[in-house]
């Protein structure tokens, strides 16, 4: 009995750690204010449109592409935040 308990425990931690993998997956942010940053919002929004094209590919095919389409939602994320991040030291910038 108490292995059985032990196999259930087991499946019930992993199941949590999936949906915490899915939830954690972030999306590219869309923060970027298009009247300071005309340039810089636009290309974070068309971060944010390649991010959802390849969230439809993948759930058009029924293989994961090898990971490079994972890869590549990552990569959007950190393009998205570094636009973010050249926008913010503009503004610092612009302060002085």
């Amino acid at each position: 009995m108490t292995r059985r308990i032990s196999v259930l425990l087991s499946l019930l931690v992993l199941a949590l750690v999936v949906v915490g993998v899915l939830f954690a997956q972030q999306r590219p942010a869309d923060d970027i204010s298009p009247k300071l940053h005309p340039n810089l919002a636009a290309a974070q929004r068309l971060t944010n449109q390649a991010y959802d094209k390849l969230v439809v590919a993948q759930g058009a095919n029924d293989f994961d592409m090898e990971g490079h389409a994972q890869k590549a939602k990552q990569l959007l994320v950190e393009a998205s935040h570094q636009m973010k991040e050249a926008a913010m030291a503009i503004n610092k910038e612009r302060k002085k």
